[in-house]
C-alpha cells in the first residue's frame, strides 16, 4: 500500500489570500499546503482518494492519478469536497462510488444536485454513485473503516484502511475521538491527525493535543496535517521532537507531513 498527500493545509491554503507572513512568502515547498486530501494505492492497483477539495485537479495531475476506484469522504465542508465534479475525467467508463456517513452523502446530493438530474444542465458531469455506509467495506483488496469522530459539533468520518495485516488511519477535522472509535483505531502502522496549530481550536485539535491521541494509539509512525500558516514545516518538527521529550515518550517519530510526500507501508 503506497499513500500520498496530495494536500496537508487548513481550509484557506497555504499561500493563503492576501497574506504576507513569512510561512505564505515561503520558498520552501513544504510550506506551501493546498487543502487537505489523500491518495492511497493498495498492492493490486486499487486507487483511493480521501476528499476531493478545491484543488482537487491539480492535486491528481500532478501525482499522476489516472483511475479512481473510490472517493472517501470526511464530511461536507467545502475545503473537503467542493473538486468533486473534477473526478468526471475519471468516471467515464465507469461510475466513482462516493462514500461517507449518511448526513454527508445527503448534503453532497443536496450540494451536487446538477450530478443526479436526468438533464445535463448545460454541461458534463462526473458518474457518481453515493453511498451512504456505517460499517466496514472493500475496495479490492482493501478493506476501509469507517471512524466517527467530532468536528466541534458535527459528526464525521475519519477512516481506516488495512491491506495484509498493514493499517494506515486517516483523522483530518477533529477534535474529539470517542472512546469506541479508539478501538476501531487500534495500533495502526501509519497514523494521521488533524494538527491545525500550536494554539488550541474549538473544532480541531491543537499539536500538543494531537500529540496526546498519537501517543494513544501506539503508533510508531505520525503525521500532522490540516496545518495552517502559523508554524513552518521545520518549526512543527521541532516542536515535535521538544515536546515528545518533555513528555518522555521514545519510539515513536512525529513529524508534520507536507504536499507531495509519498510513502510505502
Amino acid at each position: 500500500m503506497n499513500i500520498t498527500f496530495l494536500g496537508t493545509g487548513t481550509s484557506h491554503g497555504i499561500p493563503v489570500i492576501g497574506c504576507d507572513c513569512n510561512i505564505c512568502c515561503s520558498r520552501d515547498r513544504r510550506n506551501q499546503r493546498w487543502r487537505s486530501s489523500l491518495w492511497i494505492e493498495g498492492s493490486h492497483g486499487e486507487s483511493v482518494v480521501i476528499d476531493t477539495g478545491p484543488e482537487f485537479r491539480l492535486q491528481a495531475v500532478r501525482a499522476g492519478i489516472r483511475r479512481l476506484d473510490a472517493v472517501l469522504i470526511t464530511h461536507s465542508h467545502a475545503d473537503h469536497v467542493h473538486g468533486l465534479d473534477d473526478i468526471r475525467p475519471l468516471s467515464i467508463e465507469t461510475p466513482t462510488p462516493v462514500f461517507g456517513n449518511p448526513w454527508t452523502i445527503e448534503e453532497l446530493k443536496q450540494r451536487f444536485a446538477y450530478i443526479f438530474q436526468d438533464t445535463q444542465c448545460g454541461g458534463g458531469k462526473p458518474r457518481i454513485e453515493m453511498h451512504p455506509v456505517s460499517a466496514p467495506f472493500n475496495i479490492g483488496g482493501l478493506e476501509i473503516i469507517p471512524i466517527p469522530a467530532k468536528h466541534g459539533e458535527l459528526d464525521i468520518y475519519g477512516w481506516k484502511l488495512v491491506e495484509a495485516g498493514k493499517s494506515v488511519v486517516y483523522l483530518t477535522d477533529t477534535n474529539r475521538i470517542p472512546t469506541e472509535s479508539e478501538l476501531l483505531i487500534g495500533t495502526p502502522d501509519i497514523f494521521i491527525i488533524d494538527a491545525l496549530r500550536e494554539k488550541k481550536h474549538p473544532t480541531h485539535f491543537s499539536f500538543d493535543e494531537a500529540l496526546e491521541e498519537s501517543i494513544k494509539t501506539g503508533s510508531k509512525l505520525v503525521y500532522f496535517t490540516h496545518i495552517c500558516h502559523n508554524h513552518t514545516h521545520k518549526e512543527i518538527k521541532t516542536y515535535c521532537k521538544h515536546a515528545l521529550k518533555r513528555k518522555n515518550v521514545s519510539g515513536i517519530c512525529v513529524e508534520p507531513a507536507f504536499d507531495g510526500f509519498s510513502l510505502k507501508i
